[in-house]
């Protein structure tokens, strides 16, 4: 049902466009008004879709109207109805965003054709805007997905770039901005407040929320550039917001970690590290510790920095490489022997190496008890058996972890990917059906296969999107959506990163070669 006015000071000419209208288009609505100052009242009023404008009127001629009515009601479309032919007037109505014009007299015919034209564009604009409006409903529900698999893929894997600036894209934060990255560490049972934080952050506009592994939330934040606040008291602002969510729910317990602040989300993973490391020991007074607050572990005479040895262990344990973190244990407390550090000081030190490692079990979805020396050693051979000790019984859980799953666990989760790469699907959606965390998940792909998960889901939807190229009745635009991306130029710039040309540069060739075969 569409609503158009007539405007005209002649009232035949108005009853006789009326009648034509009424009689070749009976399915639209119609009122009418005498001159411009009564159409800018009915504009307000009937809201009609489309107005015929005549262009000499006392008062506020034709194109005044125009101009008034559009600056507020800019979806109305216009057809003027004129004597006037001439270049001058045409060029003032189109700079007015007029659609049309009639010449008086027109035929009855071509004033119903004249009118159909501007009303099938404007059911043409309603389809689109529909379509636009459904696009976005989606894209709302897939955000907290996408927000979750971006956070997982920066701080555990490499993100394809392009791939990287299509998730940033939707999630409307430039790559540019300083960021650091937050743990926040729940106590057993409070699982279940996961939503609570991902609500708060979300509230606050600050950061992404990954996925929880274990009992580990990691977040990714943005501090705003004021001067008047330092990345320090936004983060200690944002810390105590989160443990409020604790306080509210009567959970006690929590521990958030806050990394360093880098420049660039190429170092977000560093950041996440440091945060890691900030919450190793969570019976501090304060639950909220920064990572450059944490006691040093110490520099070798040699040069060989604490983040160097952080570094190893993290990827040393995710790697299942426990000869090596052992051999590296053993060397960290020969350096502190040979320099003649106490065995008190030593035994710390050794302490927080061995919760690091705690740490990324827990990241891998193994949880086991934070690890204590039951007594204080009383020299360096003692503390070198009691720490392999609790180093053995860390490899322990982790091969017993390995055991428990399936043979044939990355097949399925390949198969899996195949099967649903049209959809909006997670490694933490993934990790749900196979028991396992985002991160080991990851680590898994890039172990057997040798490429990351988002590779080959990449790789899942060209495939399919090269098979549904071959049928000519479909358009790339429909493709775009069937084979799971949101944007036609996003996934034209995906298809040519793999296949070295456009779509429909390869699609021409593929239905080329049809038509000859």
């Amino acid at each position: 049902m569409y609503k158009l006015l007539i405007v005209d000071d002649e009232q035949i000419e108005r009853e006789g466009l009326k009648a034509i209208l009424q009689h070749g288009l009976p399915e639209i609505i119609i009122e009418q008004a005498k001159n411009g100052n009564i159409a800018l009242q009915l504009a307000e009023q009937f809201q009609p879709d489309l107005i015929l404008m005549d262009v000499k009127m006392p008062g506020i001629n034709g194109l005044e109207a125009v101009e008034r009515i559009s600056a507020y009601q800019p979806s109305i479309k216009f057809i003027m109805v004129t004597a006037y032919d001439t270049f001058d007037y045409a060029r003032k109505a189109i700079k007015l965003g007029v659609k049309d014009y009639l010449l008086k007299p027109s035929k009855a015919s071509e004033i119903v054709a004249t009118v159909q034209r501007v009303l099938d564009l404007i059911e043409e604009e309603r389809k689109t805007a529909q379509t636009t409006e459904l696009q976005l409903t989606a894209l709302q529900r897939v955000l907290p997905i996408i927000e979750t698999d971006i956070v997982t893929q920066l701080l555990f894997d490499h993100v394809h770039e392009v791939h990287l600036d299509e998730l940033v894209g939707l999630l409307g934060v430039r790559t540019a901005n300083e960021n650091y990255a937050m743990t926040v560490l729940l106590p057993p049972g409070a699982e279940s407040c996961y939503s609570a934080i991902k609500e708060k952050v979300r509230k606050m506009g600050s950061g992404w929320v990954g996925a929880m592994y274990g009992r580990q939330i990691p977040i990714i934040v943005f501090p705003e550039a004021d001067r008047d606040r330092s990345y320090r008291s936004q983060a200690v602002t944002m810390a105590r917001e989160l443990l409020a969510v604790a306080k509210a729910d009567g959970n006690e317990g929590w521990f958030v970690g806050i990394g360093n602040v880098y420049e660039s989300l190429d170092q977000i993973r560093q950041s996440y590290q440091e945060a890691l490391m900030a919450s190793i020991d969570p019976s501090q007074p304060v639950k909220y510790r920064f990572y450059e607050d944490t006691p040093v572990l110490g520099v070798t005479r040699d040069g060989y920095t604490v983040k160097q040895l952080e570094q190893q262990l993290f990827d040393r344990i995710r790697l299942g490489q426990w000869e090596q973190v052992r051999g590296e244990l053993v060397d960290f407390i020969r350096r502190y022997e040979n320099e003649g550090a106490s065995i008190l000081h030593t035994q710390q030190r050794v302490l927080e190496l061995l919760w690091i490692a705690s740490r990324v079990l827990l990241e891998m979805g193994i949880e086991i008890d934070t690890p204590m020396f039951s007594f204080q050693v009383l020299d360096y051979r003692q503390l070198r058996t009691e720490s392999e000790l609790l180093l053995e019984r860390m490899k322990q859980s982790f091969a017993e972890h390995h055991e428990r799953l399936e043979p044939d666990t990355i097949q399925q989760i390949k198969q899996y990917i195949a099967d649903h790469s049209h959809e909006d699907i997670s490694l933490e959606a993934i990790g749900r059906m196979v028991g396992l965390s985002p991160f080991y998940i990851s680590k898994m792909f890039k172990d057997q296969l040798g490429i990351n998960y988002i590779d080959f889901l990449t790789d899942c939807r060209i495939k399919k999107a090269i098979k549904l190229m071959g049928d000519p009745e479909r358009s790339l635009k429909e493709i775009t959506y069937m084979v799971g991306y949101h944007d036609p130029n996003y996934f034209s710039k995906v298809f040519k990163k793999m296949c070295e040309v456009s779509p429909t540069e390869y699609r021409k060739t593929l239905l080329g070669k049809s038509a000859s075969s």
